[in-house]
């Protein structure tokens, strides 16, 4: 199953090749609760058509509503929802504020070059930035140089970075790994199981999951982890798991944990560092024992506890701020 994102910027795709005129939305800042964060992408045709979400759903409604109306300028604009902003909706049931970057595109070949890049990005290639000047019909793409904030307005310039949707890789399958599958589906990761054993993948059978039967270390060594990738072995099995980690410390994958016990770990961390030949720099990149010390003892504790510290790495909080 392909990401939220992924499936929006492929459908400007698709309604750009049919000759459609395509509505496009960004979240930009989002104040108090909302269910959606900076980044989230929509695109809409005016019968009301979409592909996308927000907010859940309570945005999309009126924002289609009004679309449908032709209450809506072409130039890129922000539409505020919530206290302050469009009359009525001057209050979310979430009791949020969003504030939403909005774009016509024409079905030219530059808005099919856009998206093509954008597709690109999603996908794992070069991260970008669009450069949108609010109030005319110009967006610009430029290559991202480095780190930068999701997005970043000054003055009548909105600058959005674009880049892969997050993607968790289960090496091996076992009970903890398939609550981790479930959990990282509700939380919109792009969720790819690698297990050569095929008496155990062809039991297994989960809507948004993607299933490989290869070592989880040649689908790294072939490409499968990019910056926003987090790495999980989770079989106790030091044939898949070793291999595992001594491929993924190689690649940018922003998360890398192993499941198993202190010492158990401490094993393997020395082992890994011995047969890679590698320097505590690169062995420090792994986290083992893996997930957050939430005294978990079931299988579905344990994988709440992985996700958990997913998302805590992926959130920027320090270990010392919980």
């Amino acid at each position: 199953m392909k990401s939220l994102d992924h499936q929006v910027i492929q459908q400007c795709l698709e309604w750009l090749d049919r000759g459609e005129n395509i509505w496009f939305c960004t979240v930009l800042s989002t104040y108090g609760s909302a269910p959606r964060g900076p980044g989230a992408m929509l695109v809409a045709l005016q019968s009301g058509t979409f592909c996308g979400s927000l907010s859940g759903g309570c945005v999309e409604e009126d924002f289609l509503e009004r679309l449908g109306r032709e209450e809506l300028v072409p130039e890129n604009q922000i539409i505020r929802y919530g206290e302050g902003g469009l009359a009525p909706s001057l209050e979310l049931p979430c009791g949020g504020v969003l504030d939403v970057l909005v774009q016509r595109f024409e079905p030219t070949c530059e808005s099919r070059e856009h998206f093509s890049i954008l597709l690109g990005a999603i996908e794992g290639r070069q991260a970008v930035i669009r450069s949108v000047a609010l109030g005319t019909l110009v967006t610009d793409i430029e290559l991202d140089a480095g780190v930068c904030a999701t997005v970043s307005i000054v003055g009548d310039q909105v600058r959005l970075r674009v880049g892969a949707a997050q993607r968790l890789l289960i090496a091996g399958l076992s009970p903890v790994a398939e609550y981790c599958a479930s959990f990282a589906v509700s939380l919109g990761f792009e969720v790819v199981v690698c297990d050569p054993r095929v008496e155990l993948t062809s039991k297994f059978s989960m809507p948004g999951v993607k299933v490989v039967e290869v070592l989880p270390a040649n689908y790294i060594a072939q490409g499968g982890c990019h910056s926003s990738t987090a790495v999980v072995a989770l079989t106790h099995d030091p044939r898949l798991d070793d291999l595992t980690l001594l491929e993924a410390i190689r690649t940018p994958a922003f998360y890398i944990g192993a499941m198993g016990s202190a010492r158990t770990s401490t094993k393997r961390l020395e082992r890994v560092k011995r047969i890679g030949k590698l320097e505590e720099q690169l062995v420090e990149r792994i986290r083992a024992p893996i997930g957050l010390n939430l005294g978990s003892k079931t299988p579905a504790e344990i994988a709440l506890a992985v996700m958990a510290d997913i998302i805590r790495v992926n959130n920027g909080v320090l270990r010392s701020a919980l």
